[in-house]
């Protein structure tokens, strides 16, 4: 009996992939927080999250030839964050706000690997018959 990885390991590696580029974007928030008339971006995970996964849990597509634009990512677009306390210079990045959020990307992170690898010990011990 094959094993199915699209069943076994559920909606985690999408999780996973999202979560990465997420940190990424909150990662560029932060490296440009003095750059003038920079505006600080961020995606709505669970969003992002329930557009790009169908029924089956794959990720879906409707065109193969459509190319996502600059400020898509994986098909969903990316949102402008409105400052709290607005900047002189245009810059929309607040840096308390963004190192919050990229902490909590992170330990959201971890506990998509977590989830991962206990699904892998629990293939794992039914493959020994443990």
């Amino acid at each position: 009996m094959a094993i199915n990885f699209d069943n076994a390991l559920g909606i985690h590696p999408q999780a996973l992939a999202l979560r990465e580029k997420r940190s990424e974007i909150l990662a560029a928030n932060l490296a440009n927080v003095d750059t003038p008339d920079y505006k600080a971006k961020d995606l709505d995970f669970k969003s992002v999250l329930s557009q790009t996964m169908d029924k089956a849990g794959r990720m879906e597509r409707t065109q193969a030839g459509h190319l996502s634009g600059p400020q898509t990512l994986l098909g969903a677009d990316l949102l402008y964050r409105n400052p709290q306390q607005p900047s002189l210079d245009g810059n929309t990045v607040e840096a308390h706000i963004e190192q919050s959020k990229y902490a909590e990307n992170a330990v959201q992170y971890q506990a998509s690997l977590r989830f991962i690898n206990g699904r892998f010990s629990g293939l794992m011990s039914a493959i020994r018959g443990e």
